[in-house]
């Protein structure tokens, strides 16, 4: 089992749903990236997503495009997320990493992605734009190192795209909640809950839901029906609203607000 899968395994056997935070890698800068993380930690956080900074994350709203942008201004490269990953390890060997970003940058880094990635403690890895028939031999190439490849499912994706998924990812699945892009719109809860077990049965693994989740209330019925709650666009609003200094702090104690949000809701749901 992945270090992903036994994480899955315990919470549900404890009878809990996974918190997974996002973060964009180098944002604000990259010295804060590592603190923050471990904040993250601090408040909660069963998994992390670490987003890798792109100079066009077309599914990704405002928030976080200012996010790939001052980390991109301030030199953060996929290079440098994987050493941030490594310094993460020194210091957690248990909590899971997932990188999340956009093909360019791993295709420019080369065949090497993989084994690399694998060595410096990534769990997992979603590429946005990676379709599943078009990178068997990617997911095929992490597996190989221990990462689980994970993928997207939408509202609108049909039940081809469901074996295509079943068939080659691992780790969790990530539902888009809403139609658009990270941080917009809100979340339709009931259309949510309709769709979490048909999906679940379908792909046959957790299935975490995120884009739009802004507060304690959302997660909290996320949690009732999902695996694992993803927020991301509300978390890099509260570092670009925060001193520096004052950023990882912040951050634990909004996101320990939404751990102790899901925790009630389940315990409530029995």
């Amino acid at each position: 089992m992945s270090r992903i899968q036994k994480t899955f395994a315990e919470l549900k056997r404890r009878g809990r749903c996974a918190l997974i935070p996002f973060i964009t890698a180098g944002d604000p800068d990259p010295e804060l990236t590592l603190p923050l993380m471990l904040a993250l930690v601090e408040g909660g956080a069963d998994i992390i997503e670490l987003g890798v900074p792109f100079s066009d994350p077309m599914a990704d709203g405002p928030t976080i495009q200012r996010a790939s942008e001052r980390a991109l201004k301030r030199g953060m490269s996929l290079k440098g997320v994987l050493d941030l990953v490594r310094r993460f390890r020194a210091e957690n060997a248990l909590t899971p990493v997932v990188l999340m970003g956009y093909a360019n940058p791993v295709e420019a880094y080369g065949d090497a992605f993989a084994a690399d990635a694998g060595a410096a403690g990534v769990d997992g890895v979603l590429i946005v734009d990676y379709p599943p028939e078009e990178c068997v031999e990617f997911a095929a190439a992490l597996r190989h190192v221990g990462i689980d490849p994970i993928f997207l499912l939408a509202p609108t994706s049909v039940a081809k795209r469901f074996a295509e998924v079943a068939a080659i990812g691992s780790g969790y699945i990530y539902y888009v909640s809403l139609k658009g892009v990270t941080g917009a719109g809100h979340v339709d809860l009931d259309a949510v809950a309709q769709r979490i077990p048909a999906i679940r049965e379908q792909v046959g693994m957790p299935v975490g839901v995120g884009f739009g989740i802004r507060d304690g209330e959302a997660a909290a019925r996320i949690a009732t029906v999902a695996d694992a709650v993803v927020i991301g666009s509300r978390i890099i609003e509260e570092i670009e609203n925060s001193p520096r200094e004052e950023a990882p702090s912040r951050v634990a104690k909004f996101l320990n607000g939404i751990r102790m949000a899901i925790d009630g809701a389940r315990k409530q749901a029995g």
